[in-house]
């Protein structure tokens, strides 16, 4: 599945978009050892199926996927980065690029170039916000290195009364065996954290994974996990036709892959659609009369793999408290749609972007920007709350989470220590390179009915 937290130094790329920064000199920084894989015949067999079921074999395949074929796994770098030393933007830009040639890496996470200070700044806002009664409990999903949980374990044990280091547990549940090997060396660095400390390997979004329910409160920790979980497209003939969904079939006479159009039929698309137009206001007079003169096809891409994923936490750990960071935005996205992805793949050195997903076999990356405002309703939706009672009328639950979206540099203005990332001449890449990144915070209100 999609849960394996890696951000690869194309992905990177994409939040190092201020106007003064070539997009080469962004975009090319890293090493990536991928080759073509005419797979299209594996990664679809003779029945078709979802963009969503297609895109999981492509990025996680055991053989076949785009993951399976990196050379080496996430990046960790040997010391932090003494930003305080560097004069500015060109000599960190320089650093970056030396560090990523040296280390032959193609994946370093923002947690990881920015340690300790990221995790920090996360550890902070779980402290400032949890209800220190009761023992701390944290869930991390697609944990990387294990970079961030060691930075959250460093700082409640320097930070927090003593009882609530020595009574909290840190989970981590990853899919990727070789990293949950990592994360446990790189936790193990200090003693102490190996009683709090474990890791699961396995798929988060497997109901069947997570045993009984947990009922005391807990957090979940995402990062950069929701660009890299399968999605579904789906397709109008105009604005005012029913949605289609979206399968992909192999051509055995072209040896090609190709869509293939049907009625909704899949459940997790159909939820996902009900919330994306839960609120949708209808076409006024003059835009549907447009739409029949000028009829125009729709293609929508859909985060069903998020729903998935937000529908087994809340039904297995209700009282959580959520903390997300993901991408808003992509530049010079090809992909046609609405939230569609940027399909990106590297070869002899040199980085291109594919104009069709169907394009990616085995030898791209395939990553979605996260519509935070869709993100929201889901997570209501999830808890229960924007859910349509049995005789179609709206819920008239209370809302049951407390939401805020936060740009990456008020995170961490408002909960970490910005000083410590800055450089000699007043720059800060955490701050000011990260301008299409955002922190999504979400904890239970007090309503249950």
């Amino acid at each position: 599945m999609a849960l394996v937290r890696l951000i690869s130094s194309r992905k990177l790329s994409q939040s190092l978009c201020s106007r003064n920064v070539d997009r080469f000199e962004l975009i090319r920084i890293g090493s990536l050892r991928a080759a073509f894989f005419s797979t299209q015949k594996k990664l679809v067999d003779d029945e078709p199926v979802l963009v969503r079921d297609f895109i999981h074999r492509a990025l996680y395949d055991a053989k076949l996927g785009y993951f399976s074929q990196r050379s080496q796994s996430v990046g960790v770098l040997e010391r932090s980065i003494k930003f305080n030393q560097l004069e500015g933007r060109k000599a960190y830009m320089k650093l970056l690029e030396k560090v990523y040639k040296q280390s032959d890496i193609s994946w370093f996470t923002p947690v990881e170039l920015f340690k300790p200070w990221y995790a920090h700044g996360i550890a902070e806002a779980i402290l400032r916000t949890t209800n220190l009664s009761v023992p701390l409990k944290i869930y991390e999903i697609g944990g990387g290195s294990g970079t961030c949980a060691k930075g959250i374990l460093d700082y409640i044990m320097l930070n927090a009364p003593e009882r609530i280091y020595n009574n909290m547990t840190y989970t981590s549940i990853e899919i990727s065996p070789s990293l949950a090997k990592i994360q446990k060396e790189t936790v193990a660095q200090v003693g102490s954290h190996l009683s709090k400390f474990r890791v699961e390997c396995r798929d988060a979004s497997d109901l069947s994974g997570w045993r009984n329910v947990e009922q005391q409160p807990c957090w979940v920790i995402m990062l950069e996990v929701l660009d890299n979980l399968p999605h579904d497209l789906v397709y109008s003939q105009s604005q005012l036709s029913p949605w289609m969904e979206v399968l992909v079939e192999n051509k055995p006479e072209s040896e090609s892959l190709s869509e293939l159009y049907k009625p909704l039929e899949d459940p997790l698309i159909k939820r996902c659609i009900e919330i994306v137009e839960h609120e949708a206001p209808p076409l006024s007079k003059p835009k549907e009369i447009w739409s029949k003169l000028f009829p125009k096809p729709r293609r929508c891409w859909l985060p069903t793999g998020c729903l998935k994923l937000l529908e087994v936490l809340h039904e297995k750990l209700p009282k959580m408290s959520l903390i997300a960071s993901d991408f808003s935005f992509l530049p010079d996205v090809k992909v046609p749609g609405e939230r569609a992805p940027l399909v990106s793949t590297k070869k002899d050195g040199s980085s291109s972007d594919y104009s069709s997903y169907l394009d990616a076999k085995g030898d791209a990356d395939i990553f979605f920007p996260t519509d935070f405002w869709l993100l929201e309703r889901m997570d209501h939706y999830c808890s229960g709350w924007r859910k349509t009672e049995k005789d179609g009328s709206p819920s008239k639950k209370g809302r049951k989470r407390r939401t805020l979206t936060l740009d990456t540099s008020a995170f961490m203005d408002e909960f970490g220590l910005p000083s410590k990332t800055r450089t000699k001449d007043g720059y800060n890449p955490l701050l000011d390179d990260f301008k299409n990144t955002k922190f999504y915070l979400s904890v239970p209100t007090h309503n249950t009915k």
